[in-house]
C-alpha cells in the first residue's frame, strides 16, 4: 500500500493553522518552538512537524530558521538603484546569487512621472560590523554598471512580521487598538562566544533537521555545551538580538499545487513634517495588513519621503483600499502627507543578509580587494 505524503498546500485547512502561527507568530528564542507552534495553532507535535517538513521540502516554505534583529548587529539600509535597462536582469542575478549581504531584491515599478521610477532595483543591504555601508554598495554599483543608488538606512522600525497566511481576508482599515511599538535601530557589540553561537543559531534548517530537541545538533555545530547554547541564546534575546523563529513562505512564485502565497508586493512611501516621523510611523505600523514599517529617509531622489511600508496580497486594489485606509487614518490623527506613492514589486529573490565579519573579509579577499580599505 502506497504511503500518502502529508498535503504542502497552503490552502489545507491543517497547514494555513500551522502557518498562522509559525510564518511570525514565534518570538524570541525558544528551546521548544516546534512545540510552541504547536501549541499555539491546536494541533498535535508530530502532525506540526510533519507538515512543516512536508512543505520545507515541496517549496511552499523556503526556509526554516530563527531570524536575528541584524538591524541591531550589523550596519544596514534599503538601498534604491539607478540601473541602465540592459544590465537590470544581470543586475538582479548578481545580487540575489553571488552578494551574500544584499537580502531582499526586487525589481519594482511605478508611474513614468513619479519621483525615482527610474530606481527599479531595490535590496536590503547590510555589512558586519567595522565596516562602511557605502564602500560596500560603492563596490556593487561598479560591479553591475549602476548609474546611482540611494542608501536609505531605518531610523525606527514600526511593524516587523510577514505572516501571510494570518493577513488573508483582512478588511481595509484593520489596524491595533494603540499605536505600533518602535524598534531602536542602535548596534550591538558582541563578543567572540556570543557569534560562536549565533552562527550555528541562525543557520537554516534542512527538513532533516526539524526533531523535538531541536537546538542539540546546533548547540554540538557551536562547539558549546547545550545548556551553554541556551544561556547565550537566551542572553541574546534579552539584548534584543534575537527575532522570532519562522517558516518563511514564497512571496510570489508559485509553490505546492501551483498556488500563490501573495501576488503583490506593494512598497508605500509618505512624506510627513519633521518631527512627525514616529507618531507616522506608529500610526502607520498599528494596521494589521503592514509587514514592515521604518522611518527611513528617501532624499530628493523620492521627493524627501520618510516613512515607508511594506504590504502583500492576492488582489492589487484590495491593497489600495487598505492604503487608502491608512492614508485616511493619518489625516485623522492630525497628521499632514505632503506626497504619497506607490512602488509595486515583481521579479523577487528573498534570502537573508550575512553579518559575519569574517565571512565578509572573504568574500572581498577572494575578489582581489582588501578588506581593511572597505573599513568604517
Amino acid at each position: 500500500m502506497a504511503i500518502l505524503e502529508p498535503p504542502a498546500g497552503v490552502d489545507d485547512p491543517v497547514n494555513a493553522a500551522i502557518l498562522k502561527i509559525s510564518e511570525d507568530r514565534i518570538q524570541g528564542f525558544l528551546r521548544d518552538p516546534l512545540g510552541e507552534i504547536a501549541r499555539q495553532s491546536g494541533v498535535d507535535l508530530a502532525t506540526t512537524t510533519a507538515r512543516i517538513r512536508a512543505m520545507l521540502e515541496a517549496g511552499t516554505i523556503r526556509r526554516v530558521r530563527q531570524t536575528l534583529l541584524a538591524t541591531n548587529l550589523a550596519q544596514g539600509a534599503l538601498v534604491a538603484w539607478a540601473i541602465p535597462a540592459a544590465k537590470l536582469d544581470a543586475a538582479f542575478d548578481f545580487m540575489s546569487r553571488e552578494d551574500p549581504f544584499s537580502g531582499h531584491v526586487v525589481i519594482r515599478t511605478a508611474d513614468a512621472a513619479t519621483p525615482g521610477s527610474n530606481y527599479r532595483l531595490w535590496t536590503t543591504l547590510k555589512v558586519p560590523q567595522g565596516y562602511a555601508l557605502e564602500k560596500h554598495a560603492e563596490f556593487l554599483r561598479r560591479e553591475v554598471g549602476a548609474d546611482a543608488f540611494r542608501l536609505m538606512p531605518a531610523k525606527r522600525l514600526f511593524a516587523l512580521g510577514v505572516g501571510h497566511i494570518r493577513r488573508r481576508g483582512l478588511e481595509p482599515g484593520s489596524r491595533a487598538d494603540v499605536p505600533a511599538n518602535v524598534l531602536d535601530t542602535r548596534l550591538v557589540e558582541l563578543s567572540a562566544l556570543e557569534w560562536q553561537v549565533l552562527a550555528a543559531l541562525k543557520r537554516e534548517f534542512a527538513s532533516s533537521e526539524l526533531v523535538p530537541d531541536l537546538w542539540r545538533a546546533r548547540a554540538a555545530e557551536a562547539g558549546v555545551p547545550l545548556e551553554t547554547f541556551y544561556a547565550v541564546a537566551d542572553g541574546l534575546a534579552e539584548r534584543g538580538v534575537i527575532g522570532r523563529f519562522s517558516t518563511f513562505l514564497e512571496h510570489v512564485k508559485p509553490v505546492a499545487g501551483n498556488a500563490r502565497v501573495t501576488r503583490y508586493n506593494a512598497l508605500f512611501h509618505w512624506r510627513v513634517p519633521e518631527g512627525c516621523e514616529i507618531e507616522a510611523g506608529r500610526e502607520v505600523g498599528r494596521h494589521h495588513i503592514m509587514t514592515h514599517a521604518y522611518w527611513r529617509e528617501g532624499g530628493p531622489e523620492f521627493r524627501n519621503v520618510n516613512i515607508m511600508g511594506v504590504a502583500h496580497g492576492l488582489d492589487k486594489d484590495v491593497l489600495l483600499a487598505h492604503k487608502a485606509a491608512i492614508d485616511a487614518h493619518l489625516l485623522e490623527a492630525g497628521i499632514e502627507v505632503s506626497y504619497t506613492n506607490v512602488f509595486w514589486g515583481g521579479r523577487s529573490e528573498i534570502k537573508p543578509s550575512e553579518i559575519a565579519p569574517a565571512a565578509f573579509a572573504e568574500f572581498h579577499s577572494a575578489r582581489g580587494t582588501d578588506p581593511d580599505t572597505l573599513r568604517a
